[in-house]
């Protein structure tokens, strides 16, 4: 989950590469680096730090070339130290390579090339040791003098060699001080991206990093090895087999991905979701049908009536939106629907029938263990199918079919925009397959017309920001937040919990409202709030009796309500939050906008670095 960026060109590069890496941090903020061939020699500016420090350093010291290769980290192998920053080099010093990725027989390949000689690795990373591992290939076969075409030959073939040793993962970009204006990327299991320019080529981990130079993107498949120059790129495989490839246009432009006015990403997106839940179900209602279109299924309406069995699978947020999806899909079409982690599901010998569709569910469309388990379900024969927010990602071009969220690009490290399409995607195929199966026309209707007055009614929830911020200053010193909810409100709660999580710090659980006396009843205390999500529907008494008991034992409340129901807590809860009215299958979508309002606000008034909290970045390509 590192960012990496690459350039050759005739343009200064560091400014390129800084620029990249700025645009990346939320990939990975522990540590940054830039090396740049410049006449011949390899310098390089490193440290421990966020992008502003390695900035600063090459303010002091600068670099000067046309070509170079760039990195911010997020540390696997080896702790946050100047040593162990990327770019790594070579036992000569004139290779440098980035990396994203796990490299799981390292040791092993390192005990090789000490046995070998090479005792000169400077770093605690995998990284180094594939780096020394390139250089010693390519420094044996230019044992005799060449030339620079053979030059370039022959280190395209010491990687392609070194790269058949290793076993993990990786998307990597190296240049060498003796091939000017030559640079390599490859990738297998870890996204890896080539923008094509007008004199200048670029390589990426995301394409965000490169939008302001180029549109038109290449994104590359597993085992793809690409050579770069100015004016030219070649890719190929492993085996050096020439390989085929479709230049892209990127979607969206630099302006896309600037906060604005906003303080932060995370508030931008989470303001921006009355357009993303109109995106996302943008011309797929069929209000003459009463009914849903997703022709990117790839699935006959017989196939679609096949279906007995539904998984869905992912990883942290999408997990929760595929919980969401799992009442959803039973309620409206009475498929038994099933919700796996996908790091779960791809150890683990899951019994799938043969009417089972399967659901791949990630924002980024590279997450590690969800990629894992598409093709761990693909292997087994299964149709599987990807809901993600990127159209050219490994998830959408490696499943049989999905749908697109449209939420556009999404920043800030806690998923908030991703997480309401994703709830409105799911609501979308909950009624197509209802539709199919025992679904009325009215109640078809019904949901149609509660999925388009979503948008308005979001801005209605948004105009509570004020409000969730002087509740967040209220219980700015708790020492962490209980969230309660039943039905489809009891993945939202713990949505909410996960977002309380990553971007406070504080301890947060999310439980069903009824679990309260069998066990978690034991944490009620005075510093310690319970956020309940309590709509006024069916269970909306069983609730209030849960909120009572909390009550009894003197824990704060914050009721999250709606209709008639602010009338009934204004006894029981300590702070009110009351959102529209809507159907049960689409109040998650209200009800969990307050929610990463709280934890946001909460967060700035903690002092918290909100689009960049501790330990975590964006997208987790690695195991």
């Amino acid at each position: 989950m590192c960012g990496i960026v690459g350039y050759v060109g005739r343009a200064e590069a560091a400014p390129i590469l800084l620029d990249g890496l700025r645009r990346l941090e939320y990939r990975g903020y522990d540590s940054a680096g830039v090396a740049i061939v410049t006449r011949g020699h390899l310098e390089t500016r490193k440290c421990a730090g966020r992008i502003v420090a390695l900035a600063s350093l090459m303010t002091k010291q600068p670099l000067s070339g046309s070509f170079g290769v760039s990195h911010t980290r997020w540390a696997t192998h080896g702790k946050v130290t100047d040593e162990n920053a990327h770019p790594h080099f070579d036992a000569s010093g004139k290779l440098a390579l980035v990396h994203n990725g796990v490299i799981e027989n390292y040791q092993a390949l390192k005990e090789q090339l000490i046995q070998g000689g090479d005792t000169n690795f400077r770093s605690e990373t995998d990284t180094e040791v594939l780096a020394h591992l390139i250089g010693k290939l390519y420094d044996e076969s230019c044992a005799s003098t060449v030339d620079a075409p053979q030059k370039k030959a022959r280190l395209l073939t010491a990687v392609r060699t070194a790269l058949q040793q290793v076993i993990g993962t990786y998307g990597i970009a190296l240049v060498h001080a003796e091939v000017p204006d030559f640079m390599i990327g490859a990738r297998r299991g870890s996204p890896l991206v080539l923008g094509v320019g007008k004199e200048e080529n670029f390589l990426a981990s995301d394409v965000s990093a490169i939008v302001a130079y180029t549109r038109d993107a290449v994104y590359l498949n597993d085992f793809d090895v690409v050579a770069l120059e100015r004016d030219k790129f070649e890719i190929s495989s492993l085996a050096g087999e020439i390989g085929d490839y479709r230049v892209s246009k990127v979607e969206f432009t630099a302006e896309d991905i600037k906060k604005g006015d906003f303080r932060h990403y995370m508030l931008k997106e989470i303001f921006e979701q009355p357009n993303t839940v109109r995106d996302a179900m943008r011309g797929r209602l069929s209000l003459e049908e009463c009914t849903a279109k997703l022709g990117g299924l790839n699935m006959t309406p017989a196939q679609l009536r096949d279906v007995g069995r539904i998984v869905l699978t992912g990883c942290g947020t999408a997990l929760h939106a595929g919980r969401v999806g799992e009442y959803l899909i039973e309620r409206l079409a009475n498929i038994p629907t099933e919700v796996e982690y996908a790091s779960e599901f791809r150890h683990r010998n899951t019994p799938i029938t043969p009417e089972t569709l399967v659901f791949a569910i990630s924002q980024s469309g590279e997450t590690a263990d969800t990629l894992g388990a598409l093709r761990e379900s693909r292997r087994k024969g299964f149709r599987t199918l990807g809901i993600c927010n990127n159209v050219a990602s490994t998830i959408a071009r490696e499943s049989d079919g999905g749908v697109y969220m449209h939420a556009g690009p999404e920043i800030g490290v806690a998923a908030t925009k991703s997480f309401t399409s994703q709830l409105v995607i799911l609501t979308l195929l909950g009624l197509l397959f209802g539709r199919m199966r025992n679904l009325s026309t009215s109640e078809g209707s019904r949901i149609i017309e509660a999925l388009e007055a979503l948008p308005g009614q979001i801005e209605e929830v948004l105009n509570l920001s004020d409000q969730i911020k002087a509740i967040a200053r209220t219980y700015a010193d708790v020492n962490g937040v209980l969230f309660f909810g039943r039905q489809f409100n009891f993945p939202i709660a713990l949505e909410g919990a996960l977002k309380m999580k990553e971007i406070t710090y504080l301890f947060a659980e999310g439980h069903p409202s009824a679990e309260l006396k069998h066990g978690v009843i034991a944490l009620v205390r005075p510093d310690l709030p319970s956020v309940f999500i309590v709509p006024d529907d069916a269970v909306f008494s069983k609730n209030l009796n849960n909120m009572e008991q909390v009550k009894a034992r003197k824990g704060p409340i914050i009721a999250l309500t709606s209709g008639n129901g602010a009338k009934q807590l204004k006894n029981v809860a300590n702070e009110i939050i009351s959102v529209p009215e809507a159907p049960d299958c689409v109040m998650p979508i209200l009800t969990v906008i307050p929610l990463q309002l709280l934890a946001y606000h909460l967060a700035v008034e903690l002092g918290r670095d909100v689009d960049k909290p501790r330990n975590l970045a964006k997208s987790v390509t690695v195991e």
